[in-house]
Order: structure tokens, then C-alpha cells, then sequence
């Protein structure tokens, strides 16, 4: 709306100078390239500091989201190098500072410049119509008219020139912008999804093969404060990976770190799709689900216990904003948590912290679970859920879980082998391959890699204490 009432005002002027004098418009004009050619100059320079200065802030708010973050700070802290980590933000710090600095006296002599120019516009107009306002050629009014149409005519060639400077700066918060909006997304809901049917689910997994994509395809050179992206990826992580849990039913995952039993549990919510085969509930592809009946029917608890900087009733209600009072205490008393809340000065409005740091690790796995109870969903997985908890905490997750799964169907991922003697089926994944399954006895029976592990785990002197 600018660049055209401005636009307008400077062709209505211009006719009126013309129709009173041509000759001393013209003289007026000569002046118009040193508008036109510095704003173009310093409209491409004004772009080239904008975008120094949205790559100097991102690096200085990369920094300040990784090391002043609780578990960050924490990690400077024990790793005794908080000055360091100082030094290195100010002079990013410093870094935005002076580009700010460079911009803003940039645009400011630019400005004054084009102002010095009107002026001596001005002169130049006094100064001939002067001399034909004394020859008797031009009226004197007229002179002072063309005079103060001049300004009239500099002002939206001043704002014109400014325009195209805010254009081009604003052109590089696009580009990042649009460099983000561009990237296409892994997961895409299919125009004609439907919803899980309701009652138990089953979930299947039926020749599933799997590599995770490289970084370039899932982000950005410029977001990660690097040259170029890790363009490795695409190598099959999981080979094949058959099984199926009935309703109700749980079957477990164990084997080695790295093996690929995390990245199984993240194709079932559709975290990522399989390349080949396909995750089915209820004997439907998930790709052809709703994300949000997904979300609606598979609940996970992982091993971080991950809580938002907020009250434990907004962590709560995340899993389903409606739930009453009543259902809030009744998943906190089924997760063995309400006498802690109401323990508490300020009960469900107390605020955890970032993460959840103000709680201990079981209590943070208890209220995980409690939002797992809350959300009432159908399928459970269970990616570690007791991995980093002492003897006493894992009773206890252990008491809140058995509430959690009963009636659900479950995927469980464990180490501990004590967490999954009961499964219904349990299946050793190494190297991204099932190479056993069956009950505990049947596999202990075996003489397979799930013996091993269970003698590892078990026959270990202190291990039956460890693990009743």
C-alpha cells in the first residue's frame, strides 16, 4: 500500500511540475540516478548483512537452547568449562551485536544521503527559477510552487528507495522460512485414510524392511550451523521383521543395544514408515490410517520419562484435555502417585520443571504412565521404561505398569529380562533380524542368544537380589 500511494503522489506531482515548467523539472531530474543507483547497490549489501544476521542469531540461539537448558548447564557444569561456554555465547553475542551495529548505520546513511540529495535538488530549483523569476520568464509563485512540489516529489522517491532496502532484507526471513516449508515431509496422511476400528487392537508387522534417511533429506544445512549435511543414510536398519500381537496380548522385544528394537516401536505410531512390508492394526496399514486415530489408539512410554516445564495436571491433561478431576486422581492413584501429588503444597498445580528435573526418575516414570492411563489408548509400548531406575523405583513403575497394560495390547522393550518372563510371545531381534521367538520357557529351553542373555543377566552373583 506504500510503493503505490507513493507511486501515485509522485506522478501527479511530476505532471504539475512539467505543466509549470519543463525546463526547471528537468534540472530537478538530473538528480534522479543518485536515488535509483545506491538503492539498488544497497538494497543487494542491505540484503547480504540480513542475512549474516539471521545466521549470526541462530548460531547464538542454537548455543543458548543447548547449554542453558537444565541438563545442558548441568553438563558445562560437571565438565568444569562454564567459563569457556561463556566466552564462546559473548563473542556470538558480540557477533550479532556488530551486524545490528552495521545495519542500522547502514540504512541510517542512506537515508541521510538521499535527504542531502532532495536538498540539493531544492538548491537547484531556487536557483534557476530565481534566475527566471529575475529575467521576468517565470512567475515567482510559480518558483515557489515548483519549490515545494519538489519535496513533494523526493519524499516518495526517498520512501521508493527505502521500500526496495525493506524488500530485500525481508527476502532473506523468506528464505529460511521457505527453505523449511519446502522440505517435503516423510509422513503424509492419504487423502482417503480412515480411522482404527474401535475395540482390541492387533498389530502386525509383515516383512518390514527399514533404513533411516539421510540428514539432508530431513533438515538443513543452515539450521545445523554446518557446510553441508551427513548425506549417509538409507541403509537398512531392520530386515524382514515378521510377528503379529493379538488383542490384548503382549509380546516383547529384547537383544542387544543398537539392534533395532527402539526403531521397531517408532514404525508402529508411524514416527517413520516402513520401505518395504507393512505395520498393520487391525489388519489395516497404518498408512492408510488417520495420524490422528494413531494417536488416539497407541500410547508409548519411553525410558527418559520426558515431562514439559509446567504443573503436573497441564502434563496430564496433554494425553486428553476433557478428563475431569476425578480422572486425573484416578490414573495418579492407578500409577501409584497420589499420595506424592497430594503430598505436595500446591498438589496438581505444582510445576515439575524443565523435563520433569524436580521429580526423581521413578516418579517421572509414574506420571508418563499415569498419561498413559489417561489417554485410555488401546496399544501400549513400553521402550525401556524401568532401563535407568534402582530396585525400589522399578517395583513401583513395575505396580503402575501392570495397570497400564492390563486389558491393552503390548509391544515391550526391555533389557532387563525380569520385565518380560510373563509376555505372551518374546522376540530376540539382533542386528535388525528376529533370530528367536517364543515364551521364556521355550526360548530358555532353546539354548539360543535368549539363554545367554538370561544367564548373563541372571547367574551373576547378587543377580537374583537384583531381580526378584
Amino acid at each position: 500500500s506504500g510503493v503505490v500511494s507513493n507511486l501515485v503522489t509522485l506522478l501527479l506531482t511530476l505532471a504539475v511540475m512539467l505543466s509549470i515548467s519543463w525546463q526547471i523539472t528537468l534540472l530537478a531530474l538530473v538528480l534522479l540516478p543518485v536515488f535509483v543507483v545506491p538503492a539498488r547497490r544497497m538494497g543487494s549489501r542491505m540484503a547480504k548483512m540480513q542475512r549474516e544476521a539471521a545466521n549470526h542469531n541462530a548460531a547464538m540461539g542454537t548455543q543458548m537452547t543447548e547449554r542453558f537448558s537444565a541438563p545442558g548447564a548441568t553438563l558445562v557444569k560437571l565438565f568444569g568449562r562454564p567459563a569457556d561456554e561463556s566466552a564462546e555465547f559473548a563473542a556470538r553475542a558480540r557477533r550479532v551485536r556488530d551486524i545490528g551495529i552495521r545495519t542500522a548505520m547502514a540504512q541510517s546513511v542512506f537515508i541521510t544521503a538521499l535527504t542531502l540529495v532532495s536538498a540539493l535538488a531544492l538548491a537547484l530549483v531556487y536557483g534557476l527559477g530565481g534566475y527566471y523569476a529575475l529575467r521576468g520568464s517565470l512567475d515567482p509563485g510559480a518558483v515557489v510552487a515548483l519549490a515545494l512540489l519538489l519535496t513533494r516529489l523526493y519524499a516518495p522517491l526517498t520512501a521508493l528507495a527505502g521500500a526496495r532496502v525493506e524488500v530485500m532484507s525481508a527476502l532473506v526471513s523468506f528464505e529460511r522460512v521457505f527453505e523449511i516449508l519446502d522440505l517435503k515431509p516423510l509422513i503424509t496422511e492419504r487423502p482417503d485414510a480412515r480411522r482404527v476400528p474401535d475395540g482390541p487392537v492387533s498389530v502386525e508387522f509383515d516383512g518390514v524392511r527399514f533404513g533411516y534417511p539421510s540428514a539432508d533429506k530431513v533438515s538443513l544445512a543452515s539450521l545445523e550451523e554446518v557446510a553441508t549435511l551427513d548425506t549417509r543414510g538409507g541403509t537398512d536398519v531392520l530386515h524382514d521383521v515378521s510377528f503379529r500381537a493379538e488383542p490384548g496380548r503382549m509380546v516383547a522385544l529384547v537383544g542387544s543395544s543398537g539392534a533395532g528394537k527402539s526403531t521397531i516401536a517408532q514404525l508402529l505410531p508411524r514416527l517413520y514408515d516402513a520401505d518395504t512390508g507393512s505395520v498393520r492394526l487391525n489388519g489395516i496399514d497404518v498408512r492408510d490410517l488417520t495420524s490422528a486415530s494413531i494417536r488416539e489408539t497407541i500410547g508409548m512410554v519411553t525410558q527418559d520419562g520426558h515431562l514439559f516445564h509446567e504443573s503436573i495436571r497441564a502434563n496430564l491433561l496433554l494425553a486428553r484435555p476433557d478428563a475431569t478431576e476425578d480422572d486425573i486422581w484416578d490414573a495418579l492413584r492407578r500409577s501409584r502417585l497420589a499420595g506424592l501429588v497430594a503430598s505436595l503444597p500446591d498438589g496438581l498445580d505444582t510445576v515439575v520443571g524443565e523435563r520433569g528435573y524436580r521429580l526423581s526418575g521413578g516418579e517421572r516414570q509414574r506420571l508418563t504412565i499415569a498419561r498413559l492411563l489417561l489417554a485410555r489408548q488401546r496399544v501400549v509400548i513400553l521402550d525401556e521404561a524401568t532401563a535407568h531406575l534402582d530396585s525400589t523405583s522399578e517395583a513401583a513403575v513395575q505396580e503402575a505398569l501392570g495397570e497400564a497394560l492390563e486389558g491393552r495390547t503390548a509391544v515391550v522393550i526391555a533389557h532387563r529380562l525380569s520385565t518380560v518372563r510373563a509376555a505372551d510371545l518374546i522376540l530376540v531381534v539382533e542386528e535388525g533380524r528376529i533370530v528367536e521367538r517364543g515364551t521364556h520357557t521355550e526360548l530358555l529351553a532353546a539354548g539360543g542368544r535368549y539363554e545367554e542373555l538370561y544367564r548373563t543377566q541372571f547367574e551373576r552373583p547378587g543377580a537374583e537380589e537384583a531381580y526378584p
